[in-house]
């Protein structure tokens, strides 16, 4: 056996001052290979305190924390061999050796700082809470991430061993395609899903408006969310179509703004009609979490004034924006009584006239002359007691 082993180190062109000169750099490697990551992990600790790249610095030490010995030991016979004379097909596989090991050391990093990295982006846009809705979005994203880094790894392994992997590569398109295509509506609901859970445009609790439906969010699932409308009934909308249309979230409303229109008579006095916006502005400003922006008299026509208010609700509280809109009004309307401001418009003058009679005069023309004679003397004999009994003015 040992025979055997001399006559195969002989094979290799090796010496006994070589191999002693590889082991050496193999020893020397490992220490400042361990000594570096000893070094990289505490420098990555400080750097964990710092705002800026703090995340940054954790994910990583996190990821290098998960470094084996045994890594570092292969790593550390390889670069021992490298620095032989190795002969065919020896050295060949040196390199294969080299890219397997690099390669599955790179794949595991990876594999590793997906799942801390995703976990650490849902915990932070989740403020610190784990919901359902997280953590289906968060197990699916970290399943196609790593599954990508393995499949990428497994193709360039078989590539660097000499295998064609592009017709492989083509067929997995195709199948791709294939698959993606007869399930388009579901994936669709799927990523929908999963940029909701990332972009959080609504959370559960929120009141939403989109296109023709609006209620409170109930559930986000992978496909549907549901919403509870306001009469009561349940709303089931797809994800990608509720993501096709603009949201409305009402629940992040800080503040909110009104514009609203008061109407008088046009006979108002211009002396007192200056007297309103002003009046008005002591009106809203006297009352709770309410900003008085501006008030004007918009409008003069020959039917009424109008005027137009604006202020803005320090609250976003529905029922106290309608509270206060109903004390402003009903103030709004006593101050228009003390005044002796008219709301009511301008009155309106309708002109009533009878419909002449058009029945056909069958007797002749002469008895039609009569009838005209007749007719036009019964008018001229009562002009003078009854007026003009053909027409009628109504004023209201």
């Amino acid at each position: 056996m040992n025979f055997h082993f001399v006559e195969f180190f002989r094979s290799l062109n090796v010496t006994l001052p070589n191999a002693l000169f590889a082991l050496g750099a193999a020893v020397v490697s490992y220490i400042l290979m361990h000594g570096a990551l000893i070094l990289l992990r505490k420098r990555l600790g400080a750097l964990s305190t710092d705002r800026q790249h703090g995340t940054v610095a954790q994910v990583l030490s996190k990821t290098l924390a998960h470094t084996g010995a045994l890594a570092i030991v292969a790593t550390a016979i390889l670069i021992g061999l490298s620095v032989l004379d190795l002969p065919e097909p020896w050295n060949t596989r040196l390199g294969h050796l080299w890219f397997f090991t690099l390669g599955i050391q790179i794949a595991m990093f990876l594999h590793r700082a997906v799942k801390i990295g995703s976990r650490r982006y849902f915990l932070a846009h989740n403020h610190g809470a784990v919901d359902q809705q997280v953590t289906v979005a968060h197990t699916v994203v970290i399943w196609l991430l790593q599954t990508t880094v393995w499949v990428v790894f497994v193709l360039a392994m078989l590539s660097n061993l000499g295998i064609n992997v592009t017709t492989f590569v083509a067929s997995l398109g195709i199948g791709g395609v294939a698959i993606a295509l007869a399930v388009q509506n579901i994936l669709g609901d799927l990523f929908a899903s999963m940029a909701i859970a990332v972009d959080k445009p609504f959370e559960v609790g929120d009141y939403i408006s989109a296109k023709d439906y609006a209620g409170t969010v109930e559930h986000v699932g992978l496909k549907t969310t549901r919403l509870r409308a306001l009469g009561g009934e349940q709303i089931v909308v797809a994800n990608a179509e509720l993501l096709r249309n603009t949201v409305y979230n009402f629940r992040r409303m800080t503040t909110r703004r009104i514009q609203f229109a008061l109407r008088a008579s046009p006979s108002t006095p211009p002396q007192l009609a200056a007297k309103v916006p002003a009046m008005l502005g002591e009106i809203i400003k006297r009352r709770d979490k309410v900003r008085f922006d501006r008030a004007h008299l918009k409008t003069v026509d020959q039917n009424w004034i109008e005027y137009e208010i604006v202020y803005t609700m320090l609250d976003a509280n529905y029922d106290l924006y309608m509270d206060t809109q109903q004390l402003i009004n009903l103030e709004a309307m006593q101050m228009f009584a003390d005044l002796g401001i008219s709301m009511a418009p301008r009155p309106q003058h309708v002109l009533l006239q009878e419909a002449p009679d058009t029945r056909a005069d069958v007797r002749g023309e002469e008895k039609a002359a009569a009838n005209e004679y007749v007719d036009g003397a019964s008018d001229t004999a009562g002009d003078d007691d009854t007026g003009d009994a053909g027409s009628r003015v109504l004023k209201h």
